[in-house]
């Protein structure tokens, strides 16, 4: 019997709403080891917003209207600095090839600062697996809903040139259920 898997449609609207973040991060090279917190907020956007639209004239891409839009937005705190919050917003266009997998477009890069596309699948485990190769590195993301309102990411980010492991993370996010109220 074949499990029914869930579309990125589906696990886009699961994803909406606050979540509080707690992750880890390896940062193998130097042996070091930071753990942070945050706020994230991911909403949908509209196609026809004006951050949409410079994405899709940044990539000299036409708008297409099967293309979902998602803003995700965070405010972080680290045990390397308590003192200093830092914030940032994503812009992320999922353009599907089928029900499960795609391109996704990037205002910025997870790794590095610049415009970067990814490419994406559902897996059989329902799991969002993310892929993107930059200049010099690879970050491969694997995004799990362990209930409705826990998920879990793991990322590694490697070197291109000799396969490496440079850094490795782990985050659990807890949806902020007061929210979900208003």
């Amino acid at each position: 019997m074949t499990k029914n898997l869930i579309t990125i449609n589906q696990f886009i609207d699961k994803s909406i709403g606050e979540w509080k973040s707690i992750r880890s991060t390896h940062t193998l090279a130097f042996q070091e080891f930071e753990n942070s917190t945050s706020n994230i907020y991911i909403k949908h956007l509209h196609l026809k917003n004006k951050k949409v639209f410079e994405i899709f004239k940044n990539y000299n891409l036409n708008l297409n209207l099967e293309s979902i839009a998602i803003s995700i937005k965070w405010q972080a705190t680290s045990d390397w600095d308590d003192d200093i919050s830092m914030r940032d917003e994503t812009i992320l266009i999922f353009l599907p090839k089928d029900e499960n997998s795609g391109i996704v477009l990037r205002n910025k890069g997870y790794t590095e600062s610049f415009i970067s596309s990814s490419n994406y699948l559902v897996d059989e485990q329902n799991n969002l697996n993310i892929k993107t190769f930059y200049k010099s590195t690879v970050s491969e993301e694997k995004i799990s809903f362990l209930s409705t309102h826990i998920r879990s990411r793991f990322s590694t980010i490697r070197n291109l040139e000799n396969n490496s492991v440079i850094q490795t993370s782990h985050t659990s996010e807890i949806r902020n259920l007061a929210s979900l109220k208003d």
